[in-house]
């Protein structure tokens, strides 16, 4: 296995890290900027929603430019989003510097993929692949803690500041030890969207999107939902989202044992009806820190659980057109974070924290309608040939 796909997988972890950094400190955020705590989660939703539009848009703007050129550039462009960030001295600034580091950062994830699959051995591709996306999984793990621990020590700056300081030494490491990469030709976009005509697509990267709504509901509010219900301070605050991370990361590997172990249509219903039900009972927990815990590790266990099964299904519904479903998937899971965090702000705003988790589970139940139509209608295809 090359080494210099662990590189590739720091860079990965750099813009997962940006990206739900603002969920933990979201109270810092609001009280240094003056702004409520729903204004202070839109910086999660535009950076999602630019980063589900922007990812296809660029890859085909920017097809003909060798891939560690480009890598470079999208590199120094989020340099200088997350500089913004730590210098912003206004709302709107920051605002900016998310959009920015949002769609630099959507180009940089899928090149550390192409990078990868690159620069191994074919035997190792699928492998290579994983372990640049388990460098989003740390960031939620380690990401997000750290993030909270320098914000709570040193203000909601310092985890930007951080993040500056490993986006440059990102920059020397593709800068010495990647060589030249020739660009392949891209898919067309109007191509990619033509593919979801297919029903149970369609439907399959809805329940994507819906899943994702519902968990940001909550998840997005995590840190205002700890401290006004359960009244913990920021230490316990950071071990919880470590716990949670730690919960997911192993989530992600259970949910593909299931998939291989019972098949993806029966994993994918069981987990969206088993998540669905921890996130309604999560308001009847706060009572008691080790209860609450408890149910907390099933919901961030399922919360990465069905990603293996949902990619298994989407690749098993259209085989010859696989490597398009992955990219929309990515795209429709950033829709349902900035979807989902811009929900639960509206609630935070208009009633109260309290609600998140069960308006979270309400579009939980959306999206197993959505998952059932999509296998029905692959079911009454097969039966109907």
């Amino acid at each position: 296995m090359d080494k210099r796909v662990y590189l590739l997988t720091i860079v990965s972890f750099i813009v997962g890290m940006v990206e739900l950094i603002i969920g933990g400190i979201l109270d810092l955020v609001a009280n240094s900027l003056k702004v409520s705590l729903g204004q202070a989660g839109l910086l999660i939703t535009i950076f999602s929603l630019v980063y589900a539009i922007a990812a296809p848009i660029l890859l085909t703007a920017t097809a003909k430019v060798e891939r560690k050129r480009l890598t470079l550039i999208a590199l120094s462009i989020f340099l200088l989003g997350n500089i913004i960030a730590v210098i912003s001295p206004s709302y709107l600034v920051l605002l900016l510097a998310r959009v920015v580091s949002a769609a630099s950062g959507s180009l940089l994830v899928v090149l550390c993929v192409t990078l990868a699959s690159n620069i191994v051995e074919e035997k190792y591709r699928a492998r290579a692949i994983g372990i640049v996306f388990m460098g989003v999984s740390a960031s939620l793990v380690l990401g997000v803690p750290i993030g909270l621990m320098l914000g709570n020590a040193f203000g909601w700056r310092a985890p930007f500041a951080l993040i500056t300081v490993l986006t440059v030494v990102s920059m020397l490491g593709v800068h010495f030890f990647m060589g030249r990469i020739e660009p392949k030709p891209a898919i067309p976009i109007k191509q990619q969207l033509a593919t979801l005509k297919n029903r149970r697509i369609l439907f399959a990267q809805l329940t994507s999107f819906l899943f994702l709504t519902g968990h940001l509901a909550l998840y997005g509010y995590l840190t205002p939902f700890l401290k006004m219900t359960m009244g913990l301070n920021g230490t316990w605050v950071s071990i919880v989202y470590l716990i949670f991370g730690v919960a997911a990361v192993i989530g992600g590997g259970v949910g593909g044992m299931l998939a291989d172990r019972f098949g993806t249509k029966p994993t994918i219903v069981g987990i969206i009806i088993t998540f669905a039900f921890s996130m309604f009972i999560i308001p009847f927990t706060t009572f008691s820190l080790p209860i609450f815990l408890i149910v907390m590790v099933v919901w961030s266990m399922l919360s990465w659980a069905i990603t293996p099964a949902m990619q298994s299904y989407l690749i098993e519904s259209s085989p010859e057109t696989s490597d398009i479903q992955q990219s929309l998937n990515n795209s429709a899971l950033h829709f349902g974070i900035a979807f989902g965090s811009f929900i639960g702000g509206i609630v935070i705003e208009q009633a109260s924290v309290d609600y998140n988790a069960t308006i979270g589970g309400l579009f939980i139940i959306i999206a197993l309608a959505a998952a059932v139509f999509s296998m029905l209608k692959q079911t009454k295809a097969l039966l109907s040939h």
